[in-house]
């Protein structure tokens, strides 16, 4: 089955990953619908330029992914959703001992208590539609964890176990929820990080990138956005129809070590 005139719902797309993702989906015909919690007239224009650009139906629904009800209120407000993608994430990073409870609460928010609201929320079109696809952006952190990122690695082992329930829960329906893992991404925001970093560790952009960014990816290589919407686009398409309640590994082999 095409995407073309499905609704995907990008949680946290108007930027990175989200926006790499909601691109590639726009590229064979979804129906897109952006989303952050700001609400600018670059968010609107965005939106109407990628309209522009693939020729499908785009718009942009501001919610704050903090807040369940606004949430709720995103799927609402958008009337149909055949495609989510719960990407909305935000980082910090501190010892256990450290570590702001006020960041900790809004990790596992953002992260993690959003896609359950959206997903509540979303379920009933999806069976009222016949089909439906949930894809949770997780991260290799969601299998492995790191030193000081506890709230992150927390809500993305988190959301790798929702991911499992909802694939059982919806196992006989024409509905899959699978979970995508990445590496190190090349971001806008990372890669503005690299000339701060590199002079950080006295290093060259390349060896910076070599040997502390992608320290745990033995690909030494970033993932692209556009390779996640890809995966993206194949877990919405017939040969992934048996693929549920998984966690795909896009991380250049950092979690086969």
């Amino acid at each position: 089955m095409s995407v073309k005139g499905k609704t995907a719902i990008i949680t946290g797309s108007n930027s990175g990953i989200g926006l790499g993702i909601a691109r590639e989906l726009a590229k064979v015909g979804a129906h897109v619908v952006l989303n952050s919690f700001t609400d600018s007239e670059a968010d609107h224009k965005l939106a109407a330029d990628m309209a522009t650009e693939f020729g499908t139906e785009v718009r942009y629904i501001q919610g704050d992914m903090s807040k369940g009800d606004q949430c709720r209120a995103l799927i609402e407000k958008a009337g149909v959703c055949d495609i989510l993608v719960n990407n909305a994430g935000i980082q910090h990073v501190a010892p256990i001992d450290e570590f702001p409870a006020a960041k900790w609460d809004a990790i596992i928010a953002i992260n993690l208590t959003s896609a359950f609201h959206t997903t509540a929320a979303a379920l009933p079109m999806m069976r009222k539609a016949g089909w439906g696809r949930i894809i949770n952006v997780a991260s290799a952190h969601g299998l492995r964890a790191s030193p000081f990122k506890s709230a992150y690695v927390s809500a993305k082992h988190g959301i790798v176990g929702m991911t499992k329930t909802v694939g059982l829960e919806t196992a006989k329906e024409n509905i899959t929820a699978n979970a995508i893992c990445p590496g190190y991404v090349l971001t806008p925001l990372v890669e503005a990080q690299i000339p701060d970093t590199a002079k950080e560790y006295n290093m060259s952009e390349d060896e910076v990138i070599e040997k502390v960014i992608l320290a745990k990816q033995p690909s030494k290589d970033f993932v692209t956005v556009e390779q996640i919407g890809g995966i993206a686009i194949f877990l919405c398409s017939d040969a992934a129809a048996q693929i549920t309640g998984t966690a795909m590994s896009v991380d250049g082999g950092w979690t086969a070590e």
